[in-house]
Order: C-alpha cells, then structure tokens, then sequence
C-alpha cells in the first residue's frame, strides 16, 4: 500500500510581495524602471534630425517630429503599457517569461507558436542590455566633446573605462547603492523638466505638435522611404517602456504607473517639446547635441556628470535585468543552468551570474569601440525594442481571450491596432538592418537558438533515460523486504519524473547501484524536482508519497518537490525542513545522508540524422557551461554526493 502526503509551501502570497509603502516604492520605480527611457533624450532627437532620418529643420517639420514623439510615448508607453500590458499579472510578476507561464497553461492548439515567439522576445532583450549600456554611457559622456571639443578623442577611453566599473562591481551586489537610484533619477527628470519649459516658454508656438495632425503631415510630407528613417529613429524615444511591464514584480503595477504619469511622462514630454522649442528658434546646435545645447554654458560640466551618472543607473537596471531575466529562463527549463550568486542575504532577487556578466561586458566594449558613437549606435539599437514590442502586443491577444475574457471585437480593436503600429516602426527599424540592426537581431537569435536547442535536449535525454529497463516499484518493495542486510547511511536518489504508484519503474541509476552492489539502503529517498510554469508556489510545495515503511527494516519514500520560476530551487534546504518536521525518514543532519547522481554519458543513436547530430552537439556544449543538476540544486555543500556515469543514446 502507498500513502500520500502534501506539503504547503513555507511564505505566503505577502513574501514576495514587494515590499514598502506606495510613495516608497514609487521613488524606487523612478530610479529602477525609468532610467532607460529616462536618458533617451539624450540622443533621440539627434537621430531624427541629425542622423540617418535627417529632415530639413523647418518650422513645419520640427513641429511633425515633436508631435511623432509626443504621440509615441503617449500611445506605445502611457496607454499600451501603462494601462493595459500592467494588467497581465502573474501572481504579480511581468515580463516576456511571465506571458510565458501565463500562456503555457493552455493547452489549445496554436498557443505554441506564441511561446516560441516569447523566447525570441527575451534573447532580443538580451542584445538589448548589450546595447543600452554602451549608447547610454557614450553619448553621456559625448558632452565632453560639446564642453570642450579638444576631450573629445577621450570620450571612447572614458565610456570604456566607466563600463569597465560598472561591470566590475556587479559581483558586489546593487543593494547599497540601489538606494539612492530613485532620488538621483527623481533630481534627473526635475532637470529635464525645467530645461525644456525654459526653452518652451520662449518659444510657445512648439506646443501646436500636441495636435497628432502636425504629425501626420509631416510623415506624408517628407516621402516614403525618409518617413520609414524617421520611425526607426522614434523608436529610441520608447527604449526602455518595456522595463514598466518586466519589473512589476518588484513594485507593483500602481507605484509604476504613478511614477510615470506624474513625475517622468511629464518631464519627457517638456524636455522633448523645449528641444523642438530650441530648433525652432535657428540656434546653432552645439557639438551637434540637441539635448546639451539646452544647457546653460556655466552648467554644461555639472550636466554632463549628472547625464553620466543617469545612464550609469539606467545601464545598471538592464544588466540586473538581464541577470532576472537568464534566472527565469533557467527556472522555466529554457537555459542552461549558469552559476548563480546571491549578492544579499535578505532579498533573494538580488543575484549576480559571472557569465552573463562578462558575455554582456565585452558585448559593449565590442559595439562602443567598433561605432565609436551614439549617433552610429543609435542604427543598431531600436530593432531589438521593436521585435520585443510586436511580440508583447501578440501574446496579448490571447492573453486577453483566455485570461481576461475578453470578445473578439475588444481584443482585435486594441491589440490589432497596437501591433499595427508597432510592426510599422519594426518595419522602418528594419532598414538599418545593415547599419548595426543585425547586431541585436543576431544576438537575439542566438539565444533563441540556445533556449530551444537546450529544451529539446532535455526532453531528448529524459525521453532516452526513461527508456531504459529498470525494477519497478512493486519489485524494489519486494527486494527490500527480503534483504537480510542494508546500508545504514540514509540514501537519496534524484529521480527524472515522480513516482506516485507501485507500477512506475524505478530510475536507471537505482538499477545501476541494486545491480553493482546488491544492497539497498535501508531508508531510500527518491526526490523529483518540478518546475512549474508559474513564478511562485503558494500551497502544495511537496507531495510524499511512502510505498513501504517498517519501523526495523527501514523506509521507502518518494518526494517531489515543486518550485517556480522566481525561487531558488534549495532541495538540500527543502530536505532538511521536512526532516526536521519529521515528514520523511531522514536525519536532520545532512552529513549523515547520500546523494547518488547520475552524470547521462549522451550518444547519438546510429540512425541520427547530421542535423540531429549537430544539435546534439550545441547541447552537449551548453552541459558544459551548465552546471550539473545537482548543484544547481543546493546539493553537495555539505551532503556526501555519489555520482555515477550512465550511457544515454539520444535518438
């Protein structure tokens, strides 16, 4: 006979809830979630009348830009994200992997194509935090140039070597210094606010490009294919919009939201319009920097150092981001298993992982010195925010059928005519592809590639080790009854799917042991770890399932623990509670317990295919980056580890 027992998860809904009250939490949003989108005007507009979408500087066309850049904001941040994408929630966690988990549940037919499509999303937010760092810091540090033109051949060491820092410290953790990111960001947005009034009061007639029209015009007034350059290039006022909608998990929908649309929506707005107001007045641009140009003489060098230090911050949310976001990706089975570290005691969100650190490190130093400016950047930049904004608006789509309720008609109004426009800037972000599109393109697909070549692999080897012959249950029991001797050291075994009835075969590694030694242990363990597909587990951490237990012979347990996406997957933690409980047959001390592990030895099955076999290879060599389940696991710090080599024929 079996018994089964669940156990609940030991913290509440209010444990990753985030934490503080709302005016808190909204000055944490403001330095966390804004500073991308934040230093965006720091190079924007260059690039819509400076750059590749250069237009003549006429009163007509400066007022069209600045209403393009008005409307943008208003519609693609202020109303798709702010209003709407905020909305889809799961269990208080955004982001692509959130639509993930949110999508995975369902099970009908076409859903698929929507989660392939959302972890093409997360590798271009990969090539993302490549770039962002490197044009945010550069064209802050550009104002050297407009300060003093004789330092501006040291603007590439400078942007190196801030980079350098910056990158260097991660391992420190941001804890310390998180802190005063929203009071510098709040000081930033009041300065951009009062930089772009003065200039709006001189010039008034700049406030005509609140009427969408002027717009419209302008696009149907400069021709086709310069209004296609003139779309990619507003695609850099909207960088970082997507950070409201990824990290709401770490302060809620309502403090992102009153962050916006009363501090940084209105600063972007006033600044945008006091450059337009500065175009309009024939004021030679200084240095070729619309945004310094603003800037009292006396207070260019101040600016620049609080410029700097804004994209420092701004660059620093996208590197943390792209730590949470390879975290979740791990969590969901979709990458491979990185060396994580936690950089707080407290705050188990807070992590740094080595190797997206320096992958992201000679990303940017790579593109800072092969451009050599924000200006040359700028063409590589926003084709990855638009891939990652069509996707969004098309996971939306069923996201608002399925989880929201929502008609036919509602659902294509609103996501038809979103996804329209965003796939229009994508279209005219698509003719830089050239210039330096390809760079976040490429990354993007590599890590596609990556995710997808690491799942299939996963199911391959689990398909191929479960093929194997093996006892089952009902046999094990019979073994262990009729033993006369036993090992006395408590054993656990990891096990590639639970077992919950005496007919389940056991695992080949048990095999392996029974047919090596011919002795069982005389209390066994079977442990299984489940990722489920949502970011937290509320009740039902663990099921305990017990096919034989005398109080002289000893024990035989299965345990399968679950964990989401967002937690920290401590089975050696979770063992021990439950020991210490007295809910399985174990020690509560984990010297006295053995792991057996299994190292799968994967060769290819001689019918394979050369494409099969080629990927099969890229898997084998994300295992070696990866790290072996059980350590990611929490097992082998202080508990004995046996581990044992097992031939897998993938086929």
């Amino acid at each position: 006979m079996t018994s089964r027992d669940t156990g609940h998860a030991r913290h509440d809904s209010a444990s990753h809830a985030p934490r503080g009250s709302v005016a808190a939490l909204t000055i944490a949003a403001t330095g966390i979630v804004y500073g991308d989108i934040g230093t965006s005007p720091l190079y924007a507009l260059d690039q819509i009348f400076l750059g590749h979408g250069g237009v003549p500087l006429t009163h007509e066309n400066v007022l069209g830009g600045i209403s393009l850049v008005i409307w943008t904001l208003t519609v693609i941040v202020a109303i798709k994200y702010a209003i709407f994408v905020l909305r889809a929630q799961n269990d208080g966690e955004g982001g692509v992997f959130a639509l993930y988990g949110l999508l995975h549940r369902y099970k009908r037919r076409g859903i698929m194509i929507f989660l392939w499509s959302l972890m093409l999303g997360a590798g271009l937010l990969f090539g993302d935090g490549i770039i962002t760092p490197a044009i945010s810091v550069l064209s802050a540090v550009e104002g050297l140039g407009v300060a003093a033109p004789a330092l501006g051949h040291a603007v590439i060491p400078v942007t190196a070597l801030l980079l350098t820092v910056l990158f260097a410290v991660q391992v420190k953790g941001t804890s310390g210094i998180g802190r005063v990111f929203g009071p510098i960001l709040i000081v930033w947005f009041i300065v951009l606010a009062i930089l772009g009034a003065h200039q709006i009061a001189h010039h008034t007639e700049i406030l005509q490009a609140f009427n969408p029209v002027h717009g419209l015009m302008f696009l149907g007034r400069v021709g086709l294919y310069e209004a296609l350059l003139v779309l990619g290039a507003l695609m850099l006022v909207v960088t970082g919009g997507e950070a409201m909608y990824a990290d709401m998990g770490h302060f809620g929908a309502l403090p992102i939201r009153i962050s916006w649309f009363t501090l940084v929506y209105p600063a972007l707005l006033l600044n945008y319009l006091g450059q337009g107001a500065y175009l309009l007045s024939g004021t030679p641009i200084v240095g070729g920097k619309i945004f310094y140009s603003l800037v009292p003489p006396g207070l260019l060098y101040p600016m620049i150092l609080l410029a700097t230090i804004a994209t420092i911050i701004a660059s620093q949310a996208l590197i943390s981001g792209a730590f949470s976001l390879a975290s979740q990706a791990t969590g969901l089975g979709l990458f491979p298993r990185l060396q994580v570290l936690h950089t707080h005691h407290a705050h188990a969100g807070q992590i740094y992982i080595p190797f997206v650190n320096w992958a992201l490190y000679v990303g940017c130093i790579v593109l800072v010195i092969t451009f050599g400016s924000s200006s040359a950047l700028g063409a590589a930049y926003g084709l990855a925010v638009c891939g990652v904004m069509v996707i969004t608006s098309l996971a939306m789509f069923p996201v608002s059928r399925l989880c929201w309720g929502w008609g036919t008609i509602a659902t294509g109004l609103l996501w038809g005519t979103l996804t329209t426009i965003n796939g229009s800037f994508l279209l005219a972000s698509s003719l830089k592809f050239l210039e330096g599109g390809f760079v976040p393109l490429s990354i993007g697909i590599a890590v596609f590639l990556v995710m997808a070549t690491w799942r299939w692999g996963r199911k391959a080897t689990f398909a191929a080790y479960s093929e194997k012959e093996t006892m089952t249950i009902t046999q094990l029991i019979q073994f262990h009854r009729s033993s006369r001797y036993f090992m006395e050291r408590t054993a656990v075994l990891m096990t590639p799917k639970p077992l919950r009835d005496e007919s389940d075969r056991t695992p080949a590694l048990l095999q392996l042991l029974w047919d090596r030694y011919g002795v069982l242990p005389r209390n066994l363990i079977f442990v299984e770890v489940t990722h489920r597909k949502v970011p937290y587990i509320h009740d039902d951490r663990y099921v305990v399932t017990v096919f034989d237990k005398e109080r002289n012979r000893g024990s035989i347990i299965s345990v399968e623990l679950s964990f989401g996406f967002m937690e920290e997957p401590n089975v050696e933690r979770a063992l021990e509670g439950m020991a210490r409980l007295k809910e399985i047959d174990l020690p509560t001390d984990r010297r006295q317990w053995i792991v057996h592990v299994s190292n799968e030895n994967l060769l290819p099955a001689r019918s394979m295919g050369l494409i099969r076999r080629l990927r099969l290879r890229l898997f084998m060599f994300l295992r070696l980056v990866s790290q072996p389940a059980y350590y990611y696991y929490g097992l082998g710090d202080e508990v004995q580890l046996s581990a044992e080599i097992l031939p897998v024929r993938v086929r």
